[in-house]
């Protein structure tokens, strides 16, 4: 992909229509199949990492912390993630299981990642950032691939075939199984946490006329290990559904419905754990007003139904439910002139718990020059309560020391940034932008009053953030390609009168002030690529964790037209080294190598 490529790549998360990036109103980093291809990535953590406005961190083989503009945590709750559509964001603890998340990576299109609040087309929970990772078509995935690749700390092997049924119809079918060896912990002692997961699945396109049909779905059974705990089995099953017609008039309507079935449970007499399934169904049209108004409208409804089974010392009360999900989102991309853009938009969502939410943005572009973009957004987003909120219960003995409370009410921000993308050479792609994100009723835990005990969460914390975040890609010849990216990030978070102060932020999150990245690469010729990269990241507060520079290197040959090889070191500066702290998990990431073959038969 060509600089110029690069630059006005078709995205769709900005808006919900197709746009280019060099059109749309915000902080959006895209992760190209190039990308993901070029560093050899093979999860979807590894893959994330490839985007300098996430922060990505690793807490244990099977465990990882990763967020946009900060509260990052193993559940981060205030970053919003799709595959193809179909959030994986859990409604029951709020956040992402990264180690029940899988995709091909020869498989992904391109991963969308935005920098802020996304909730007026996303809904809640896009609090500071939307993940959208989008697969190519079956059309676009034709024929059979066989991967093979081992190392010191992961195995995997994959088999993907796709075929033609019809002039318009395709299909593709995958197994992929992965296997992961146990980090060291601090001491250099062993947790015994490995784990490994067989996955599988299909997808089916359909394009007659103006008609685009797809379905697909996925598969997945696992075993992780837990150290001294008991081991965990994960479980999930996937199916999605989406119908895309064009008008002749230019509009387009997409129905989309998923169901998504996931459980985690303890190998142990208790089986302690959850499942919950989740029917969700969305239907969105976008059409033109005139010659300036392009106007995308939409609504839905999902419906999670859960099961938690806890233990004496853990348990949630109720512990099964249904939780129903209501919206309906308008939004309007308004032109005011040649060069100017006002894009108003608002969503109404009717969470479970804390009721009706306005969902409220604007955002103003303007295109300075056919290379030039400036931007300014101002929106409010949403985290909304969740079971693990509302109705936990931990114990000591017999004593309740912690509950949730019904009462916990939604997480609130006002976000404003601006930002600028531009080509300011011809070799130079740019973006920087600013934010500063106002919160209001964050998460706290409060005494109760005159017994203390139980604590209990409630909103009485509050605070801002602020922060610049900038990329950029370098042309530097037609064989060499240098980017990089750098972000900053300062939290003035606080109590609100009557807060009892027990715990403060460090039961936020835990985020570094800085983090840095360069990645360097280069053709050699007779199809031999050559990837290196350096990443760079600020010390952790609370836990305290130390800051650190690590390096990967991987080396890929095109042996023949069928035939790749590649080999790949990561974290190469260091033997071992920490990157985050939570819940008991000191996990040391280890310096390794992989290596890969690719056939295409």
């Amino acid at each position: 992909m060509s600089i110029e490529e690069l630059a006005n790549v078709e995205i769709t998360s900005a808006s919900k229509t197709p746009e280019p990036l060099s059109d749309a109103a915000g902080a959006i980093f895209v992760i190209s199949h190039d990308d993901i291809d070029r560093a050899g990535a093979t999860s979807v953590p590894d893959m994330l990492r490839l985007a300098p406005n996430l922060q990505v961190a690793q807490v244990a083989s099977n465990s990882f912390a990763i967020a946009s503009r900060g509260f990052n945590g193993t559940l981060t709750n205030k970053l919003l993630v799709m595959i193809d559509g179909r959030s994986v964001y859990t409604p029951l603890y709020g956040g992402v299981y990264w180690d029940m998340q899988d995709v091909m990576p020869g498989d992904v299109d391109r991963i969308e990642v935005i920098s802020g609040p996304g909730a007026t087309l996303w809904g809640a929970n896009a609090v500071n950032g939307v993940v959208n990772i989008i697969t190519k078509s079956s059309a676009e995935t034709q024929g059979g691939v066989i991967e093979l690749g081992g190392g010191n700390l992961e195995r995997g092997a994959a088999l993907r075939y796709g075929g033609r049924l019809g002039p318009e119809l395709t299909y593709r079918l995958y197994a992929r199984a992965t296997d992961y060896s146990s980090l060291d912990q601090v001491g250099g002692a062993e947790r015994q946490e490995g784990w490994h997961k067989p996955q599988g699945g299909f997808r089916l396109d359909w394009t007659p006329g103006d008609d685009v049909v797809t379905l697909q779905g996925n598969f997945y059974r696992g075993e992780e290990k837990a150290g001294a705990l008991a081991h965990q089995n994960v479980s999930g099953d996937n199916v999605l559904a989406r119908w895309q017609h064009r008008f002749d008039d230019g509009s387009n309507l997409q129905v989309q419905a998923y169901f998504d079935q996931a459980s985690r449970f303890d190998a142990n007499a208790e089986h302690t754990g959850f499942e919950i399934r989740t029917f969700d169904i969305d239907v969105q049209y976008s059409f033109q007003v005139g010659d300036w108004n392009d106007v995308v409208i939409g609504g839905g409804e999902r419906a999670s139904r859960y099961r938690i089974t806890g233990n004496d010392a853990l348990l949630f009360v109720p512990d099964r439910g249904t939780l129903y999900l209501t919206n309906g989102f308008i939004q309007d991309s308004i032109s005011l002139g040649d060069s100017v853009t006002l894009v108003l938009g608002v969503k109404l969502e009717d969470d479970p718990y804390s009721g009706l939410a306005v969902l409220p943005s604007a955002r103003l572009s303007w295109k300075v020059g056919d290379d030039t973009l400036l931007w300014a957004g101002v929106s409010r987003a949403v985290r909304s309560p969740t079971p693990y909120d509302t109705g936990i219960v931990l114990r000591l003995g017999t004593v309740d020391f912690l509950t949730g409370s019904k009462s916990f009410k939604a997480e609130k921000v006002t976000a404003y940034q601006i930002g600028y993308r531009g080509q300011p050479l011809p070799q130079l792609t740019l973006s920087v932008s600013a934010f500063f994100n106002d919160y209001d009723d964050l998460l706290s835990v409060e005494p109760t009053p005159v017994t203390i005990l139980p604590l209990h969460f409630e909103n009485l914390m509050r605070g801002h953030t602020y922060g610049i975040e900038a990329w950029a890609t370098y042309q530097a010849a037609d064989w060499w390609r240098i980017s990089a990216g750098v972000n900053w990030l300062h939290q003035d978070l606080g109590f609100k009168p009557g807060a009892g102060q027990i715990v403060g932020q460090e039961f936020l999150g835990n985020d570094p002030d800085y983090q840095f990245s360069v990645r360097s690469s280069v053709s050699l010729g007779h199809g031999i690529s050559f990837e290196a990269a350096v990443r760079g990241v600020g010390a952790l507060p609370d836990p305290r964790v130390g800051s650190y520079v690590e390096a990967d290197a991987r080396i890929s040959w095109q042996v023949t037209e069928f035939l790749d090889v590649s080999v790949e070191g990561t974290n190469l500066l260091h033997r071992r080294h920490q990157e985050f702290v939570t819940d008991g998990l000191m996990g040391l990431v280890q310096r390794s190598f992989f290596v890969s073959t690719r056939w295409k038969i």
